[in-house]
């Protein structure tokens, strides 16, 4: 049924106001014949297109165009967050139990691997450092003793059992002096400055990686038992997307694909991070049904840090097709339409037909919406690129109207 839409504003409810008056001098027999010249139906109860003078078709701010050519990316959508490769991390614990006598870093600093974080002392460092010199001189004099009682067994001048004796104290001795000497290089103190007779007062706590400090677990004067935390540092050089992929779309993932990510709760018209899948996970999570991906990040722009939540398009198939509009597109039941355009005059003014296709669609990307005719399209046909919610809903007005 082809008939002018009923535009509810107070502009359009004036001039269609003033065009009922001017119509008003007509006879019956006229209205009758140009309603009958102006609804047209394919089919008992259906309108077959509709309407629109220059006036509505501005007021909607239509926009018209043909087909286009473009290229399509179907995604599939995966959330998860930002992580750094357990190489990346480090917790830095204090080797032995000590006080804490300075912190040299606070949380956010910038670190490298070797750089001092803390200053720890107590007298049991003092303790080790004098165990270590004493069974070091003590290792040098019993050198000299096995060597004295190896001449005076060879001489017949003293028994084999003096000789084995001293054999075994060097021995026991020397084991002694080598696990104590393990105890300082842990401690990253140096063994030659032990040697010449120096007691180092503190020792430093220095940092295994390169990153930054993500905690700090102390405070001055403390005391710290050996093994407990003091820092943890991390290196956000290779930070990635985590991301989990629901059962339904598994099969559509690999390795290898590009992948847009936006981080935290930026819009949708926020700049997207491109990235890559380099690992897909060979367990099935049963709770959420899902599988973990890894995807590298190429522009590591903005502030990136792990734990920040990220959102995934993966590009599952890319394709190239003709495309209109997301606004271009209206679904009523499971069938899609389009609305072809076409102008022409009128009673001397411009007059816009809008007739419903139907179509499939296909791949969706970026607010554009692959268009499958089920129809052959004439050439240089143009349509509706939005308002088809508008036009549908005003065509389904046409349809009750023609019912009653």
């Amino acid at each position: 049924m082809k008939k002018y839409l009923s535009i509810i504003s107070l502009a359009w409810f004036s001039l269609l106001a003033t065009n009922c008056q001017q119509s008003s001098s007509h006879s019956h027999s006229h209205d009758e014949a140009h309603e009958e010249h102006d609804h047209h139906e394919h089919g008992e109860g259906h309108a077959e297109e509709i309407s629109l003078n220059e006036n509505q078709f501005r007021a909607l701010k239509l926009q018209i165009d043909s087909l286009q050519k473009q290229n399509l990316q179907s995604y599939v959508e995966a959330n998860g967050q930002l992580e750094v490769p357990p190489q990346n991390q480090a917790a830095v614990t204090s080797i032995i139990g000590a006080n804490v006598s300075s912190i040299e870093v606070i949380e956010g600093d910038e670190v490298k691997k070797g750089q001092v974080l803390a200053y720890l002392s107590h007298p049991a460092l003092i303790q080790l450092q004098s165990d270590y010199l004493q069974s070091w001189h003590q290792l040098s004099f019993q050198e000299a003793e096995i060597e004295r009682q190896e001449k005076l067994f060879k001489e017949k001048v003293s028994s084999g059992k003096e000789y084995q004796k001293a054999q075994a104290d060097y021995a026991a001795l020397k084991s002694k002096v080598l696990g104590l000497e393990a105890q300082v290089k842990l401690l990253g103190l140096d063994l030659k400055v032990l040697q010449e007779g120096k007691i180092y007062e503190k020792v430093a706590v220095k940092s295994p990686i390169n990153g930054f400090i993500q905690l700090v677990e102390i405070k001055t004067g403390q005391y710290v038992q050996a093994q407990k935390e003091l820092f943890e540092i991390v290196n956000i050089d290779h930070i990635h997307a985590d991301l989990m992929v629901f059962e339904k779309d598994i099969n559509k993932v690999a390795q290898g694909q590009k992948v847009w990510l936006r981080v935290g709760t930026e819009g949708k018209d926020a700049p997207a991070l491109g990235g890559k899948i380099y690992s897909v996970g060979k367990s099935f999570e049963q709770n959420p049904k899902a599988v973990h991906i890894h995807a590298s990040i190429e522009n590591k722009e903005g502030k990136l840090l792990p734990g920040l939540y990220v959102r995934g398009r993966i590009v599952s198939e890319e394709a190239s097709g003709f495309a209109l509009p997301e606004e271009a597109v209206v679904q009523e039941g499971e069938q899609y339409y389009i609305f072809s355009a076409e102008a022409h005059q009128h009673h001397d003014e411009k007059e816009w037909l809008f007739k419903p296709i139907a179509v499939k669609t296909g791949a969706r990307s970026e607010g554009w919406v692959e268009i499958i005719p089920l129809q052959e399209i004439a050439p240089g046909q143009v349509f509706a690129w939005n308002q088809a919610y508008y036009l549908m809903a005003e065509l389904k007005k046409g349809e009750a109207e023609h019912s009653h």
